[in-house]
């Protein structure tokens, strides 16, 4: 098995001790089992006892983590230096999900005979700016929209500021070209989007097999259905590999200031230009942002801004929480 196949270069496994471990990439996550190819093959492994007992998420191996592998048993002993990690909030819980590991290209992906939502669409982009990877935003079953891609696209390139946009369809091979472009040696691809634009159906194009399942549309709206339970990755014929995961259900944020900027660099560069450098774009006087740039996104951009406020104060409110209590764990074993 070729680890260059799967993105390996030589400065991922700086730092191992080749005698004691083998690096490997995650290639497939179902259900707490952790497929692993090495240059022995792809295996399924359990996590060492320190990994396992991580109580934080992001502390943990996702799809597409390059890992340690111990030299004698399928084990995962070490999570490798991630290069970016696209995270997605957990509001109720406080803690953020790694959805993918080591991703260089997000394909954002929306489907063309649906309402077209742009405000899920910036949040989407929000969270793969804020990943260290680079957004595209996929409009997908152009075969199925007549001219609803074309109005799709009007809806929806407002939204995405410096992102390119695809317009596609697996059935008729429309944008398929396009998509695999950003595929190349060392380079990983992933999508996200919700349940039913039609990813696993991207995939499978762009593989040329029928890798993943997919289901035909309901026929009381027209819409795709949830396929897709596992995440998992796939060695592109023309070079890179490609993580198809879940559709996401939610969209929650997670400190993602820089990701905010960037997905609204139209507010941002605009902004520049107030007479005031703390303008809200609200009331001031000589606000070049208010009546530039369309209301809804405007609010929107404030909404999610608040947001991440919150998000700042009470993520330190819970973390002072978990000090206290583990200084009172800790007085407790003294005792």
């Amino acid at each position: 098995m070729d680890l260059l196949d799967y993105g390996w270069d030589e400065s991922i496994g700086a730092g191992v001790d080749a005698d004691d471990a083998r690096v490997g990439r995650i290639t497939r996550i179902d259900r707490g089992v952790y497929l692993v190819v090495t240059g022995d093959g792809e295996q399924p492994m359990s996590l060492a006892g320190e990994l396992k007992d991580r109580k934080d998420p992001i502390d943990r191996p996702t799809i597409g983590d390059w890992v340690a592998v111990d030299a004698h048993d399928d084990v995962i002993t070490a999570l490798l230096a991630r290069r970016s990690e696209f995270l997605r909030g957990d509001i109720d819980r406080m803690q953020a999900q790694v959805v993918a590991a080591n991703i260089d290209v997000v394909f954002v992906v929306h489907a063309g005979d649906a309402e077209p939502n742009a405000r899920r669409l910036e949040r989407e982009l929000v969270l793969a700016w804020q990943s260290g990877a680079v957004p595209v935003l996929v409009i997908n079953k152009a075969d199925l929209a007549v001219d609803g891609a074309e109005a799709a696209r009007r809806v929806l390139t407002p939204s995405a500021p410096h992102v390119d946009v695809v317009v596609t369809s697996a059935r008729t091979d429309l944008g398929i070209d396009q998509l695999a472009a950003y595929g190349r040696p060392h380079r990983t691809l992933a999508f996200i989007g919700a349940s039913g634009v039609g990813k696993s159906t991207l995939v499978n194009a762009l593989l040329g097999s029928e890798v993943q399942a997919t289901k035909a549309t309901r026929e009381t709206d027209g819409r795709g259905r949830h396929t897709t339970v596992a995440r998992a990755l796939f060695v592109l014929p023309g070079g890179g590999v490609l993580v198809d995961t879940p559709g996401l259900r939610s969209v929650g944020l997670w400190r993602s200031d820089e990701g905010l900027a960037l997905a609204f660099a139209d507010i941002e560069e605009l902004a520049r230009q107030c007479r005031f450098s703390d303008c809200t774009h609200d009331h001031e006087p000589g606000c070049a942002v208010r009546g530039v740039i369309d209301a809804e996104r405007l609010a929107h951009w404030r909404r999610l801004a608040d947001e991440l406020d919150r998000l700042d104060d009470e993520a330190e409110a819970r973390g002072r929480v978990v000090k206290q209590q583990d200084r009172a764990e800790r007085r407790a074993k003294r005792a």
